[in-house]
């Protein structure tokens, strides 16, 4: 099995957001935010020898972890923040391998290409970056260099909008959904396939269930043709429902198992044993490494059974 969508602490990032005095910053295990209510984060979900044997237990061969781009390190300008989430994790034991961060607005492409060169499986970026074909445009060489490495893309959720008075549910349910199906738009929109065909590129959580709206782009004119092999969705935060109204229009092969552990588990999503097989190992190895998974080629540094 391979996640493709978790997050986990390392202890030294934990030390530098304690050390904040701005937001993000955690007081004792409370995190503080700049738009969201403060959060009460468990203690054990970044215990590593405690995730290490959830993942033994579950028999996951790979788990992708992703510094969650709602905290907004890429862009506060703190480089211990960041270089302590990079070499933290870089450090974690198997079955542990993680997403590179990237600085923003203004990538360092020279720090991105080495953060590939160190065995990080590809870049994430924050969907509300990515919410115009403009945004996509701007990104445009670092996509150049994941394309170029054969190493994919992840969109994750990105640091969401001040909303005032709103229950702590408000962020995830309204905000994260609305900025990752506006980022999915905007990839069709600005010809993200004609730019770069190889390119494989992840949506987090179903990309807000942004595919099931097809039926609405065919009813105002538009047309996105036939199925793109190199665009998938992950499962997080969804269950039978929405995996299956997206499988029903992407395809079952573009959908790839990922949890947003410790925030959630696995989902029975009542695709039947074949399809589950796949959602969880085959379709996931392609968005990471490519090629045919039936072939049992080896992912780079780790053997993935």
């Amino acid at each position: 099995m391979i996640d493709i969508h978790q997050h986990l602490w390392p202890a030294e990032f934990v030390d530098r957001l304690r050390a904040r005095t701005e937001p993000p910053y955690l007081d004792g295990w409370t995190l503080h935010t700049a738009t969201e209510p403060p959060y009460e984060v468990d203690p054990a979900a970044h215990d590593v020898e405690a995730r290490v044997a959830i993942e033994r237990e579950l028999g996951t061969g790979l788990a992708a972890v992703s510094a969650s781009c709602a905290l907004g390190i890429e862009s506060l300008g703190d480089d211990e923040l960041f270089d302590s989430w990079h070499s933290g994790v870089a450090a974690l034991p198997e079955p542990f391998k993680a997403w590179a961060s990237v600085r923003l607005p203004e990538p360092d492409l020279d720090e991105a290409k080495a953060l590939l060169d160190k065995g990080f499986l590809g870049f994430q970026l924050p969907a509300h970056v990515l919410a115009t074909p403009a945004g996509w445009s701007t990104y445009g060489e670092l996509l150049a260099i994941a394309e170029g490495w054969d190493r994919p893309v992840l969109v994750h959720p990105g640091i969401a909008e001040p909303a005032g008075d709103v229950p702590g549910w408000w962020a995830p349910v309204v905000d994260y959904s609305q900025q990752l199906q506006a980022a999915w738009w905007a990839w069709h929109a600005y010809g993200g396939r004609r730019e770069f065909p190889r390119l494989r590129i992840c949506f987090a959580a179903a990309a807000g269930l942004a595919p099931v709206h097809h039926e609405r782009l065919a009813a105002r004119g538009g047309r996105l043709g036939t199925i793109d092999t190199n665009l998938y969705v992950d499962t997080s935060s969804y269950g039978p429902q929405g995996i299956d109204a997206v499988a029903r229009i992407l395809g079952i092969d573009q959908v790839v198992h990922g949890t947003d552990r410790p925030y959630a588990g696995i989902t029975d999503l009542r695709q039947g044993a074949a399809a589950t097989a796949v959602i969880r190992h085959d379709n996931p190895h392609r968005l990471l490494f490519g090629g045919d998974p039936s072939a049992g080629r080896p992912s780079p540094e780790r053997g993935v059974q």
